[in-house]
Formats: C-alpha cells, sequence, structure tokens
C-alpha cells in the first residue's frame, strides 16, 4: 500500500499505558512502513514530573516503525492544544495524519483500515474524518464499516482537507446552531453532545474532540467507522485526564480486516438507529447504575 499516513501518538504521564499502545501499534502489519511521530507533553505540575520522565525514556528506545521521531513540549500544552498543534504539523506536512493517544490497543489490522480509507475517500470532499473504535452494537447485519455523522476520538485519521474546516472557536461554533441541529448533533438526546459543547463555554472542559464533531457536523460531513472496534480504550481506569472508571464503552477488538467499504456517500440509517439504541440503553437500568457506581466508588 502506497502512500501510508503518519502516526501521531500523544503521550503523557502513563508509562504502563504507553508501553501496551505502542507494543499493539507496533504489531500491526503496516507499523514497519509507517512513520511514527511521539509527541510528549511537559508535566502540569511537580507531581506529574517523574512519571513524564518516566514515559520520556521508555519512548527513546520505540523501533518497530520506519522511522520514529519524538517531539517534547518544554511546558504542559494540555492535551487539546497537544492534539491541534500535532495534527496541524503533520497534515501541513504530509496532508493527512492517524491520530492515537497514549491508551489505546489496536488490532494488528488497524493501520491498514486507515491507509485504505484515507486512499479511498482523499477526494470525497463529504467524507471527513475515520474513526476506529465502535461501540458494541447488538446488530449483526450491520455492514463492516459505514457513514455517520459523530466523530470518534479514539483512534482516527483525517485528512488537511478536511482538517482546515475544524474550528477551534466555540462562540463561532455555538452561533450556528438551531433547536433542530442540537437535536440531530446530540443523536436526538441520547448522548450528550451538546452538553460537551456547553461545558467547553463554560470552562468545565477543554475538549478538541467535541470541537472537531460540531465542525464536521457543521459541515454536513460524514465519518467512517467500523461496525466492529478495531481498537479499545484502556485509560477508563482513573489514570487519564478526561477518563473515568466505566466499562460502558468496552469492547472485543475485531481480529479481521475490514475488507467492506461503503460506495454511497451518506450516512447509514441502520447503523444509527443501532447507535442511538446502544447510547439510549448504555447504562442500564436503576440497579445496574447502584453497581456501576458503588463499584467505582470504591475503586
Amino acid at each position: 500500500m502506497q502512500n501510508l499516513a503518519p502516526i501521531a501518538l500523544f503521550v503523557y504521564n502513563r508509562p504502563q499505558h504507553t508501553e501496551r499502545t505502542l507494543k499493539f501499534l507496533k504489531q500491526n502489519e503496516l507499523a514497519a512502513d509507517s512513520r511514527l511521530f511521539i509527541f510528549s507533553d511537559g508535566a502540569k505540575s511537580t507531581a506529574d514530573e517523574d512519571k513524564v520522565a518516566a514515559v520520556r525514556e521508555f519512548i527513546k528506545n520505540v523501533d518497530g516503525f520506519k522511522a520514529v521521531e519524538i517531539i517534547e513540549s518544554k511546558t504542559n500544552m494540555g492535551l487539546a492544544n497537544s492534539i491541534i498543534a500535532g495534527v496541524n504539523k503533520l497534515t501541513l506536512t504530509y496532508g493527512q495524519v492517524i491520530v492515537f493517544e497514549d491508551d489505546l490497543i489496536s488490532s494488528p489490522y488497524t493501520l491498514t483500515y486507515f491507509n485504505e480509507a484515507l486512499n479511498r475517500y482523499r477526494d470525497e470532499e463529504k467524507v471527513m474524518h475515520i474513526g476506529a473504535y465502535m461501540y458494541a452494537l447488538k446488530d449483526d447485519s450491520l455492514p463492516e464499516s459505514f457513514f455517520y455523522r459523530a466523530a470518534t476520538s479514539w483512534g482516527w485519521a483525517t485528512w488537511a482537507r478536511a482538517w482546515q474546516n475544524f474550528e477551534p472557536n466555540i462562540d463561532k461554533l455555538l452561533a450556528q446552531f438551531d433547536y433542530k441541529k442540537r437535536n440531530a448533533f446530540s443523536i436526538e438526546n441520547t448522548m450528550n453532545f451538546w452538553k460537551q459543547m456547553e461545558g467547553f463555554k463554560s470552562g468545565k472542559n477543554n475538549s478538541w474532540a467535541i470541537r472537531w464533531y460540531a465542525s464536521i457536523f457543521l459541515k454536513g460531513g460524514l465519518t467512517l467507522n467500523p461496525s466492529q472496534s478495531l481498537v479499545n480504550n484502556i485509560g477508563h481506569d482513573g489514570t487519564g485526564i478526561h477518563s473515568g472508571m466505566s466499562d460502558i464503552y468496552n469492547v472485543i477488538i475485531n481480529p479481521q480486516p475490514i475488507k467492506e467499504f461503503p460506495t454511497l456517500m451518506e450516512e447509514n440509517q441502520k447503523a444509527y438507529q443501532a447507535i442511538k439504541h446502544f447510547l439510549a440503553n448504555r447504562k442500564g437500568n436503576l440497579w445496574a447504575r447502584i453497581k456501576r457506581y458503588i463499584k467505582e466508588k470504591l475503586n
């Protein structure tokens, strides 16, 4: 496969997670032919300095890729600013990028999926984002991959031509939504996407991902997704900046390569309904919610 996209890996203060992420990433069938750029953020406080140093010591010896370049920040940029700057840098140079954070384990075919999709939809303006994660959907009749409106942030890829539409200014984004758009944006109020937008505005979060999804949504863009996830997030153990301790989003990684890609440039309605059903029921009944709450508090 020609024209392989560079991989951007964003790390901070979790050496064990970083090691596992890289272990699985290196096992990808296209790893040896791919360029890896590791963006290491600086410590936010003295309490994080030792762990940041441990991560940086570990990544010095990373191999198994065509080339490895480490970009260390002297100051703490924060996850959002780190990702925006890193994606800006690589899309400007290479025209495309694959993005991982330090808490994702991947299938051996995740890079293959990304690169195949990047090449396949390179000139399709409507396709703006390729996601590797998908919820544990119950519908076994879905195609291997499909188009959907929302952008997942656990392993993703995009092109410079799409990323140029990223609007970081929350006020500019909020001004373009009416009630109908808010409802569609939040998957008919089954997901708290609009609450995340308001949370960013009020300083409760610093999410780059919700602004990227909003940018895609307002452009009428599509995201490509696998029906069975090609990554799993191992950061829901309380160690992450924005991670909780929930198993709601745990998935079994697809062990097979994706061979079927959609040719019709529109959202798959069957997939949309399956996702909406998952989101509406993901927390379970009252007893399931109580047990999860107790488990999280005990941990």
